[in-house]
């Protein structure tokens, strides 16, 4: 069942990849505004636009 959550904000840690890459990637589907953290700031810029 498809959920909107445009005008939504999430905060996914630990988003660089893994299960964090595809949480931030399925919330963006939705219609969320993401914000991705993680330890390596190079993963981060690498794995999103």
């Amino acid at each position: 069942m498809p959920v909107d959550l445009s005008g939504r904000t999430a905060l996914v840690t630990g988003s660089c990849s893994g299960i964090g890459a595809a949480t931030a990637q399925a919330l963006l589907e939705s219609g969320a505004e993401v914000v991705v953290n993680g330890r390596d700031a190079a993963g981060v810029e690498e794995g999103w636009p």
